[in-house]
């Protein structure tokens, strides 16, 4: 009878037991990172009678927990880049809605503005159109600006991203560590300690990558992903955000070890703050340099055509836009003494490309500063032969370079933000070409002056009256100089100008080339500046500004579209690796309704047992009591 109670006793603990895991499972169904309980029940061990061995009922052996380290490691290695792709494919797509839209983009200010250039040329003299010209540009240069500042305000972003990432790294470490320091040693620990300590792994490794690495004695070392120790047994390594070497107002990441800091770039890190890492450096930075490079080659076109032009006064026209020298910073560790000034300079030759100048002991040398490539460079650097790399001119301003002192040179980045308009008076505009073409009126041939043109603004005899004669149709004089051969159809220059006549000069014909003059009409730079839209300048001469405004437009857009791709396939196989582990740890609400009831009928016929053994011992009771 005893053993009948004791064995009724038995199942009675062991299916409470299985009971109440059953109930712990369906209450954390929605917790995240929970892995499902089994109790595991085992036979006791029977007692011998000489007949044989007579069971004793059950215990419960372990409460098992459901997880595959294989699965585990799957679903971190996709959740760390999911989050990479994921902050990559956000910030890539405000940008893209920055340049695509039409409110915010640069497109339709470019347009509006060379619209008014081409107006312009159609009424050279009018007042309201030289207004129209004016507001256009200071239009387009307000939106260079706008949009040099919204690329500045992601930037501040991303610091403001590194930084709260990094003490979430930092928190979410230090916990792991300690989780570990509980956990190390314990034979048996508990299954919610070890999904409290792997769920808080997946929250790091979505903010730096990497994977985790189970040890002797149970303890996880977690890794990013370029393999840098975040935390190894109960230790926790510190992450903190250092100024960029160059650029003190952007900040990098660094891995703090035994009082060295350790800078990680993109390789080194996944994760939210690789996305951020990665879009800076791939995305924004790129898009920056790019913008820069347009404004900066508009500027200096629209520029150049404007010099060769006239304005209503009877003047040379000046810069018509404002721009920025070329930006060059110094790095923190330079222990000369040096500054550098720098200049533009062939527009065809700038690329926009960062170049990281650094001085040997005896020269300058020119590499790019992720790849270390060697750049090509000439000249010495002083003013007199000042180096020359990428289009952008650089001398030694003042002081002394140390060896190894190093300059990062950004030629284009920034630029747009400081683009302006140089002129306020409408009457400055340069639309007339500075000289004019008169016939003779005593001419007997047929010659006509065409395609007069400005070669050489810095003349000094540009505005200098000449007459060209032509003793015979093969040979004329220019101001009593010469004579020179002439041709049908030759190009005839002087003075930085030059020009072409159609027909047939005679003996003795007579053409003027005479300053313009205040108050032109006269619409032929005007008509030239209409259409440096499609000058190609850029790239050695092959890439016209519009070819590069739409450019940038879609490295922005593919740039985008290339990131939300990558995302929306990453979150596929990221949703596999969640089912391959949630079909071992996760929890199934038929699955646990269907043990629920089978427990419990097992613990009702566990409490028949117990009442039966009741009955027994009454009756034993009642019968002795005769």
């Amino acid at each position: 009878m005893s053993n009948l109670l004791a064995t009724g006793s038995s199942a009675l603990i062991a299916f409470q037991r299985a009971l109440s895991t059953v109930s712990h499972n369906v209450a954390n169904i929605n917790t995240p990172g929970y892995s499902r309980q089994r109790v595991e029940l085992e036979a006791r061990d029977g007692t011998f009678y000489g007949y044989g061995y007579q069971g004793n009922g059950v215990q419960v052996v372990d409460v098992r927990r459901m997880a595959d380290s294989l699965a585990t490691s799957r679903l971190l290695d996709s959740g760390g880049e999911l989050s990479r792709l994921q902050q990559l494919s956000v910030l890539s797509n405000r940008m893209d809605s920055l340049f695509s839209e039409k409110a915010t983009g640069i497109s339709a200010p470019w347009s509006s503005f060379f619209d008014a250039v081409s107006a312009l040329s159609s009424n050279a003299a009018g007042s309201a159109d030289r207004e129209s010209l004016l507001a256009q540009a200071n239009a387009l240069a307000t939106r260079f600006r706008q949009i040099d500042q919204h690329l500045d305000g992601l930037d501040n972003e991303v610091n403001a991203g590194l930084t709260a990432s990094v003490g979430e790294v930092n928190r979410l470490a230090r916990e792991i560590a300690q989780l570990n320091g509980q956990i190390g040693g314990n034979t048996n620990p508990s299954g919610d300690l070890l999904d409290r300590r792997d769920q808080l792994i997946s929250e790091l490794v979505g903010y730096t990558g990497g994977n985790a690495v189970i040890q002797d004695g149970g303890l996880v070392n977690v890794f990013s992903a370029g393999g840098q120790p975040l935390v190894v047994g109960a230790t926790a390594s510190k992450l903190v955000t250092v100024a960029d070497p160059y650029r003190p107002e952007r900040l990098q990441v660094a891995l703090e070890t035994n009082g060295q800091r350790v800078t990680l770039d993109k390789r080194a890190l996944g994760g939210q703050i690789g996305g951020l890492i990665e879009f800076r450096t791939t995305v924004l930075d790129p898009a920056m340099a790019e913008l820069g490079r347009v404004a900066t080659s508009l500027a200096q076109t629209f520029n150049a055509g404007h010099n060769a032009g006239m304005d209503l006064y009877g003047q040379m026209g000046g810069d018509f836009f404002a721009l920025s020298a070329p930006r060059v910073s110094s790095h923190a560790g330079n222990t000369g003494n040096a500054v550098l000034q720098t200049a533009l300079g062939d527009a065809g030759a700038l690329n926009g490309q960062n170049v990281l100048l650094r001085f040997d002991g005896a020269n300058w040398v020119a590499t790019h500063p992720d790849t270390g490539a060697t750049i090509p460079m000439t000249g010495t650097g002083t003013a007199a032969d000042p180096l020359v790399v990428n289009g952008v001119e650089v001398v030694l301003g003042s002081g002394t370079p140390a060896t190894n002192d190093r300059f990062l040179l950004q030629p284009t980045a920034g630029a747009a933000g400081n683009i302006s308009v140089a002129i306020t008076d409408p009457g400055r505009i340069a639309a007339a070409t500075p000289v004019k073409t008169t016939i003779d009126l005593a001419n007997t041939g047929t010659g006509k002056p065409s395609g007069l043109k400005i070669t050489d603004t810095a003349n000094a005899n540009l505005l200098a009256p000449v007459d060209i004669e032509f003793i015979d149709a093969n040979q004329y004089t220019i101001d009593g100089n010469g004579p020179f051969a002439y041709t049908p159809g030759q190009t005839i220059a002087y003075n930085g100008w030059s020009l072409t006549l159609d027909g047939a000069p005679a003996a003795g014909d007579t053409f003027t080339v005479s300053p313009t003059g205040a108050n032109s009409s006269d619409n032929g730079n005007a008509t030239l500046l209409a259409n440096l839209d499609d000058a190609r300048v850029l790239n050695g001469g092959t890439l016209t500004l519009n070819g590069a405004i739409g450019g940038l437009t879609t490295q922005v857009g593919s740039a985008a579209r290339q990131a939300d791709y990558s995302a929306q396939a990453q979150q596929v196989i990221h949703d596999q690796a969640q089912a391959a582990r949630d079909s071992i740890s996760g929890v199934n609400l038929d699955e646990e309704a269907a043990d629920l009831m089978r427990l419990q009928q097992a613990y009702q016929a566990a409490a028949q047992i117990i009442a039966a053994a009741d009955t027994l011992f009454q009756s034993l009771l009642g019968a002795t009591r005769r």
